[in-house]
C-alpha cells in the first residue's frame, strides 16, 4: 500500500462546506471584465406576456389590500450589513425598478407577485400578533406575551433577524424575547435565531425554544449527502448571481430572495409531538397540529384561541408550492399534504378569523380563510389524483404534464398560481414518487447520456451548422421550447461552440421573460448568463455553521466521507481506523475500507482485530477541523489528537476522497467526454 506523507492530512471543511451551503452573491466574473447586457423581449415574448393580462383578473386588488393591511412602519430602503460592513440583505434595490405595470421582460402575473412581496416593514395582524415581512425569504411573526415577545420563525440568518427584532422593539416598545417557536425544519425558519436570542439565555432558562418533534435530526440531515449539487442548483433556482432588475431577478417566489448573513441554530428545548397538544407560552395559549411529511419532514401548524388566529407554517402559501423542488430534494407527498390541510379545516376552520403563514401576507375573514384552505387543499389533491388517473390510462410522465387541465375554480385563484412550485414539476414529482423516473417506454430504458446523445443528434441533423440554422429558425418563430431542445444537443456535443452557447442563451432568456414561476425565471436567466459570461465564482457562498455542526451526528459526517470515496481508486485497498470521541457522551466507531466501500460501525466489537490506526479526540476538535479553523494533522502535532498505529493511513484514505466542485457546469455537461458511454 502506497503511503502519503504526514503533511497530506487535510480533513478540512471541504467535507461539509457545500453540504450545508446556502447563500447569495455579488458579481465577480473570472473570464470577463463586464457581464454581457441582457437582450430585450422579442415580439413572441411580448405577445405571450400580453396574453397573460387577458387571461387573469388583474383588476382584483384584494391581495394588495391584504399585503398593506395593518402597516405600522414601512422599510423600503432596508439594507442590512454584518459586523464587517458587508451587505447581507438589500431590498432597497427593488424600489428602483419594481413600480408600475409589468415590462415586456417579466410575466405580468409574476410582476404582480414581485410587487406584493416588495412590502418590507412591520405589520399588525390582529391584537397582540405582528409580522416583519421583507427582511428575508421568510416572514418573522412576533406575539406579545405577558412579559415579552414570542418569536416565530426567526429568518435565515442572524443579521436580518436582529434588524427585524430591533424594528419590533423600536415601534412596539422594548421587551425581552421569552420564547422562540420554529414552525418547521427548513433553514429560512430557524437559522437567524441567534440574531434574536443567545445560547446563554436559552441555557439559563430565560427563553423557551419550541419546535416540532424530530426537528433537530432533520435540520442536521437536510442536504448533507447531496449538499454540493443542491447548493449549485440553488444558485440557479434563487438567482444568486443575477442582478436585481427588470431583465434579471425580480423575485424568488416565496419572497425577494435569501439573505447572506450568519447561519445559526439553537436546538429546541421542548418538542411538540401530538396534534391537539397545547401549551401556555408567556401567558399565551397555543394549540398545535402536527403536519410532518408535507412541506417539510418536521412541520407543525398552531392556533391562538384568544385571537382566533391560525398560523399555518408553510403548508399554506400565496403560491402553488413545490412537490419536487428544482434545487433537488426528496419528493413531498401531495396526498399527505392535502389531507393535512383538510385536518386543519376540521380543527380550526370554524373558529379562525385570520390565517397567517411563514411567507407572504395574512388573510382575514372566516369565509375567505376557509376558501383559501379548501382550494389549496383541493389543488394538491387534484394534481395528485389526475396524475395517477392519466398514468393509469397509459400517459407517460411528460405527457401528463402537458395534458393535465386545472379547473378554473382552482386555476384562477391567485394563490394557486405557479409562482414558486409549478404544475409541470409537481405532476412529474407525483409521477416519480409512485412510478419512478422511467416512462415505461423501452426506447428510454437505457438512453445515451446527454453529451453522447448530443453528438449523435448533431450528426443526424446534418452537423453543427444545420442545427444552428434550425435553432435560429425556432428562435425567430418564437418556438423557444423546441429551440432549447435543439440547441441543447449542440451545446452538449460542442460546449466550446460560442455561437451555439449564445443562441441557447438567447432562447433561455426569452423563456425566462415568459415564466410565471420565479424559480423558473431565475433558472433560465442564470443559465443564459452562465452561457454568455462563464461561471460567477462569487455565487459560491457556504454556511458551514458551528451551530449546525454541533448537532450533526458523527454518523452523518462518516456517511459523507463515504459518498466522497472514489470507488475505482480504492479498488483493492483495505484499512481499518478506530475513532474514539471523548466527552460527556463518549462514542467510538470502527471505520473500514474494503471492496471499494467505506463503512463504519457504532461501537467496536470485542475481540476485533487491531486497527491500522486508532484516533482519540474530542468532538470539539472535529468541529474545528470541519470549519477549517485547523487541520487534523495540526491537531495531531499539537497533541489534541492521540494516535496509535500508522498515522500515514489517514493520508492514504484522504487521497481517495473526491473534492466536490461547487462550480460544475449545468447548462453544459460536467462529464468528461471520455467517460460518456457512446
Amino acid at each position: 500500500m502506497t503511503r502519503l506523507p504526514f503533511a497530506a492530512l487535510p480533513f478540512t471543511a471541504s467535507l461539509l462546506a457545500a453540504a450545508i451551503a446556502l447563500g447569495s452573491s455579488s458579481l465577480c466574473w473570472a473570464e470577463h471584465n463586464e457581464a454581457i447586457t441582457p437582450k430585450p423581449a422579442t415580439a413572441a415574448t411580448q405577445a405571450a406576456n400580453a396574453a397573460v393580462l387577458k387571461e387573469l383578473d388583474f383588476a382584483d386588488r384584494s391581495d394588495f389590500e391584504n399585503a398593506q393591511r395593518g402597516l405600522i412602519k414601512a422599510t423600503p430602503d432596508l439594507v442590512v450589513k454584518d459586523a464587517d460592513g458587508r451587505v447581507v440583505w438589500d431590498v432597497s434595490v427593488y424600489q428602483e425598478f419594481l413600480q408600475g405595470d409589468a415590462p415586456d421582460t417579466v410575466n405580468p402575473s409574476l410582476w404582480r407577485l414581485a410587487q406584493l412581496n416588495n412590502t418590507p416593514g412591520l405589520y399588525e395582524v390582529t391584537d397582540g400578533i405582528y409580522q416583519v415581512r421583507g427582511f428575508d425569504l421568510a416572514t418573522m411573526t412576533v406575539v406579545r406575551g405577558d412579559t415579552g415577545w414570542i418569536v416565530i420563525d426567526p429568518l435565515t440568518t442572524a443579521e436580518p433577524s436582529k434588524a427585524a427584532m430591533e424594528l419590533v422593539n423600536s415601534e412596539l416598545g422594548e421587551r425581552p424575547v421569552t420564547a422562540i417557536i420554529y414552525t418547521h425544519s427548513h433553514a429560512d425558519h430557524f437559522a437567524g435565531v441567534r440574531g434574536v436570542v443567545s445560547r446563554e439565555q436559552v441555557a439559563a432558562g430565560d427563553v423557551r425554544v419550541i419546535g416540532p418533534e424530530h426537528m433537530t435530526e432533520h435540520v442536521a440531515s437536510e442536504s448533507v449527502l447531496l449538499g454540493n449539487v443542491m447548493s449549485r442548483r440553488s444558485q440557479y433556482m434563487f438567482g444568486f448571481g443575477l442582478p436585481r432588475n427588470a431583465q434579471q431577478q425580480v423575485d424568488a417566489g416565496l419572497g425577494k430572495g435569501v439573505s447572506n448573513g450568519t447561519f445559526t441554530f439553537i436546538e429546541p428545548t421542548e418538542e411538540i409531538a401530538e396534534t391537539g397538544q397545547t401549551l401556555t407560552v408567556d401567558g399565551v395559549d397555543i394549540e398545535f397540529l402536527m403536519a410532518p411529511g408535507t412541506e417539510a419532514d418536521a412541520e407543525m401548524v398552531f392556533y391562538f384561541p384568544e385571537q382566533r388566529a391560525l398560523l399555518a407554517a408553510e403548508i399554506l402559501n400565496a403560491s402553488l408550492h413545490n412537490i419536487l423542488t428544482p434545487r433537488g430534494a426528496k419528493i413531498r407527498d401531495a396526498l399527505v399534504w392535502s389531507r393535512a390541510l383538510d385536518e386543519v379545516l376540521q380543527h380550526f376552520g370554524d373558529r379562525t378569523d385570520v390565517v397567517l403563514t411563514s411567507h407572504y401576507w395574512p388573510r382575514w375573514g372566516q369565509e375567505e380563510v376557509r376558501d383559501y384552505i379548501e382550494k389549496q387543499r383541493d389543488m394538491l389533491k387534484y394534481l395528485h389524483d389526475q396524475t395517477l388517473r392519466l398514468a393509469n390510462l397509459g400517459y407517460k410522465r411528460d405527457e401528463i404534464a402537458e395534458a393535465i387541465e386545472i379547473p378554473d375554480s382552482l386555476a384562477n385563484e391567485w394563490f394557486n398560481r405557479g409562482y414558486y412550485g409549478t404544475i409541470e414539476h409537481n405532476v412529474k414529482g407525483i409521477y416519480q414518487r409512485y412510478l419512478g423516473f422511467w416512462s415505461g417506454n423501452p426506447a428510454t430504458l437505457d438512453p445515451l447520456p446527454e453529451q453522447t446523445a448530443g453528438e449523435r443528434y448533431v450528426d443526424a441533423m446534418g452537423g453543427a451548422e444545420a442545427v444552428m440554422k434550425m435553432g435560429q429558425t425556432a428562435f425567430d418563430e418564437g418556438d423557444y421550447r423546441w429551440g432549447a431542445m435543439l440547441m441543447n444537443h449542440l451545446v452538449m456535443a460542442q460546449p466550446d461552440n460560442q455561437s451555439a452557447r449564445e443562441l441557447q442563451a438567447d432562447i433561455f432568456e426569452q423563456l425566462g421573460y415568459q415564466a410565471e414561476s420565479a424559480p423558473w425565471r431565475n433558472i433560465y436567466l442564470t443559465g443564459a448568463r452562465e452561457l454568455r459570461n462563464g461561471f460567477d465564482p462569487a455565487s459560491v457562498v457556504t454556511t458551514a455553521s458551528p451551530d449546525i455542526l454541533a448537532v450533526l451526528p458523527i454518523e452523518q459526517i462518516f456517511d459523507l466521507l463515504a459518498v466522497r470515496l472514489n470507488g475505482p481508486k480504492a479498488d483493492g485497498l483495505e484499512l481499518d481506523i478506530d475513532w474514539h470521541f471523548t466527552g460527556d457522551e463518549p462514542q467510538e466507531f470502527r471505520m473500514s475500507l474494503d471492496n471499494s466501500v467505506l463503512r463504519y460501525r457504532n461501537g467496536i466489537d470485542e475481540g476485533a482485530e487491531e486497527p491500522d490506526l486508532s484516533l482519540t479526540l474530542s468532538r470539539d476538535v472535529l468541529n474545528r477541523v470541519l470549519l477549517q479553523q485547523t487541520s487534523l494533522g495540526a491537531e495531531i502535532e499539537a497533541g489534541n489528537v492521540t494516535t496509535e498505529g500508522d498515522v500515514q493511513i489517514l493520508g492514504q484514505l484522504f487521497s481517495l476522497l473526491d473534492n466536490f466542485n461547487p462550480t460544475f457546469p449545468i447548462a453544459t455537461s460536467a462529464v468528461p467526454a471520455e467517460e460518456n458511454d457512446g
